[in-house]
């Protein structure tokens, strides 16, 4: 599975140096230069790590990221020329990752880039969770030594609890981030796959959060 990033950069030269930079690098790089399509491309995507400025046209980066913690724990980095304490504070304790101010050398993102990607475990061919094994470049699957038989949006389904851990998915949410904000299928269809899925699981690790969602358990 190729690494995917969002990069959200309102100055079209840094947006299109640094894309082209990471892309040369191997990651599969989708860039805009707005708040409002940074949402938009936010729901209806899956990225391992997203890149935000703060000063954008429309919602900031500030607004994006809280935005973006509202649907998951994607790495997320601030990429801005504010480098002063406030806005650092500011971003961090809305849950950024890590936070760089411009001009950077192209090395050091990289290197702060792949750091967080190590971390939350992108870099890695497998994936640990409790019992789970995720192998995203093969969507292959191992539970306590036994291997499942997952379709591919049971698989996407999955891998989208393991990415957020104990953290409950609303119905809405698994829509989106799995089916794209466009879908027309309601919650029956997050209810009749997470069904099937529980089936494959040796053990019930997907709880449901009565009248909110699902959460996964080790």
């Amino acid at each position: 599975m190729s690494i995917k990033i969002l990069l959200v950069e309102d100055d079209l030269n840094i947006n299109n140096t640094v894309k082209a930079f990471l892309t040369e690098m191997g990651y599969l790089v989708d860039s805009c230069i707005d708040g409002d399509e940074a949402l938009e491309k936010f729901y209806d995507n899956q990225y391992q790590l997203a890149i935000l400025d703060i000063m954008l046209p429309s919602a900031n980066g500030h607004e994006l990221l809280r935005a973006f913690r509202k649907l998951n724990n994607t790495p997320i980095l601030m990429m801005t020329a504010l480098a002063d304490d406030e806005n650092q504070i500011k971003a961090f304790d809305a849950e950024a990752d890590d936070y760089v101010t411009k001009p950077f050398k192209m090395q050091i993102l990289l290197k702060r880039v792949e750091a967080l990607l190590r971390r939350s475990g992108a870099l890695s061919k497998d994936i640990h969770f409790g019992q789970l094994i995720l192998t995203p470049e093969d969507y292959k699957v191992v539970y306590n030594g036994v291997p499942l038989s997952l379709t591919l949006k049971e698989f996407e389904i999955l891998m989208l609890f393991v990415q957020n851990k104990a953290k409950i998915l609303s119905h809405e949410t698994i829509l989106t981030r799995v089916w794209g904000y466009d879908f027309d299928g309601g919650e029956s269809t997050v209810h009749t796959h997470i069904k099937n899925l529980r089936a494959k699981l040796p053990e019930n690790i997907i709880k449901t959060v009565r009248g909110v969602g699902y959460r996964l358990e080790e």
